[in-house]
């Protein structure tokens, strides 16, 4: 399609909305009559007049195809796509259809082990059953990278059923694996590769960032548009590309099921905005962006104590390619931990970070980021660093590599819905886990529902508590004690 500088979806959600039709449907705020006079100060009251329902006329009634199938053709026609949906609930609504469409119940799949934690949740939903293959550990900074086409082939050898493999590129750190090898690996055993691409919306549209997956081979790939593409959070779309190796009409049945009734008009005129902007001006855009990275990156690098973690590492841990846009600064020769310099950014200079760890610092870099913007960030750590830094250095909260093998005792379905108890941490040892913990963000589970429960990860999520950091999905926040299946 030849019609990129149109956003149909945005344009007639802006034409019914600031027409003055008389509403006499949903929502009750009425375009911002019925609402709270906080509410309207605080997001405007254009936004709350283009809040509009599914199923109005001129926007999804009336016309075919409507200007919301001719946006997610857009989105697909940019993307490289055969069929792609917007998604109004994240990333994680995609990886929860991919499992439902790909792995289910009781069906086998391949999983890396630092998947984001929705899709484990999504084999919860769909009750399909995980072989997982670990990635690249370095204990060095404490930080797990990707998956090497010999580890996914030998997980594929070892689950010869399987349906399907997933794994994530980027990862949280912007590390990139090798897709067009790991595709290989995938096709040749007969499955679809699905890549979470949900850190890298902008690959693609420009020639010195890692390409799109979809165009290394990848099968499905899912794009949190708001991470870092400019549309509004909680935006994500999901892309399945040309091969025909995954059946569209599968997927498009499981991203209904997992769909609101009432998806954000916001969230989906916004999907359509952003793919408009980087269709058209993504690669000038991005190009900005690297000059500005690049002038932070000369300031970083004169900062005693610090390193930025960055496309060194291509060529090691499975990584193939760095994405910059990710300002990733191990800070242990500073003295300090991430958490105590993330926490002085912000006390001193409202600086508020993506992630702290033991090691590191993460800052998200988005689109058209101003030089003065990320100099002035490059300063206030510079600053940082010189007020509270100390002598000696950190050690990095190193993860046991052993719990990238955890003993997947039974499926995560029967353990998330299976009779619990809870006990105490300790004695919790070699018993089966019903609940999926992770350190977050990124979100990467440390445990999972059905994985055999071990002294060493217990003693690991323990030293993440203490040293600051939190435990997303914990029953109990401190891991003073875990939920664990009933023993009959």
């Amino acid at each position: 399609m030849n019609e990129q500088p149109n956003s149909p979806y945005l344009e007639a959600v802006a034409a019914y909305a600031f027409r003055g039709p008389a509403r006499y449907h949903v929502p009750g705020h009425k375009g911002g009559a019925g609402a709270d006079p906080g509410v309207r100060k605080a997001i405007g009251v254009d936004a709350l007049v283009a809040d509009v329902p599914q199923d109005v006329h001129g926007i999804d009634l009336g016309v075919s195809p409507s200007p919301y199938e001719l946006a997610e053709r857009l989105a697909a026609d940019a993307s490289g796509a055969e069929r792609t949906w917007f998604l109004t609930n994240g990333s994680t609504q995609g990886n929860h259809a991919l499992c439902l469409a790909l792995a289910p119940l009781g069906a086998h799949v391949v999983v890396q082990r630092n998947a984001h934690a929705s899709i484990v949740d999504g084999l919860i939903l769909s009750g399909g059953i995980p072989t997982f293959v670990a990635p690249e550990y370095d204990e060095h900074l404490g930080m797990a990278h990707c998956v090497t086409p010999t580890a996914l082939a030998e997980a594929l050898r070892a689950t010869p059923d399987a349906r399907a493999a997933f794994i994530t590129s980027p990862t949280y750190y912007g590390m990139a694996a090798d897709i067009a090898g790991c595709a290989e690996v995938a096709h040749a055993a007969g499955v679809p590769l699905v890549v979470d691409q949900a850190w890298g919306p902008h690959l693609g549209f420009h020639e010195q960032f890692p390409p799109s997956a979809l165009a290394q081979g990848a099968d499905a790939i899912l794009t949190s548009t708001h991470k870092i593409a400019g549309s509004l959070t909680q935006s994500a779309m999901l892309h399945v590309g040309h091969g025909g190796r995954i059946d569209v009409r599968a997927v498009t049945r499981t991203v209904r099921l997992v769909r609101s009734t009432s998806p954000s008009s916001l969230l989906m005129a916004s999907l359509d905005g952003a793919r408009r902007q980087l269709a058209l001006h993504g690669e000038q855009i991005l190009h900005e962006t690297l000059r500005a990275i690049r002038v932070a990156r000369a300031k970083l690098d004169t900062i005693e104590g610090i390193e930025v973690v960055d496309a060194a590492l291509v060529g090691r841990y499975g990584v193939a390619a760095h994405d910059p846009m990710r300002l990733v600064v191990d800070v242990r020769r500073t003295g300090r931990t991430g958490y105590e310099v993330a926490d002085a950014l912000r006390r001193a200079y409202d600086v508020h970070p993506e992630l702290a760890t033991q090691a590191t610092v993460v800052f998200i870099v988005g689109l058209g980021e101003p030089v003065a913007a990320l100099e002035r960030l490059a300063g206030d750590i510079e600053e940082t660093v010189k007020r509270i830094g100390r002598p000696g250095d950190v050690a990095a909260i190193s993860r046991p590599v052993s719990s990238l093998y955890n003993e997947m005792a039974v499926s995560p379905r029967d353990a998330f819905l299976g009779e619990s108890e809870v006990v105490v941490a300790e004695a919790a040892v070699g018993r089966v886990s019903c609940e999926s913990i992770a350190g977050y963000p990124p979100g990467i589970p440390a445990l999972l529902p059905g994985e055999r429960i071990t002294a060493e990860l217990v003693a690991y999520l323990r030293e993440v508590v203490a040293s600051g950091g939190r435990l997303h999905g914990a029953s109990d926040p401190a891991f003073d004690t875990v939920t664990v299946l009933r023993e009959r």
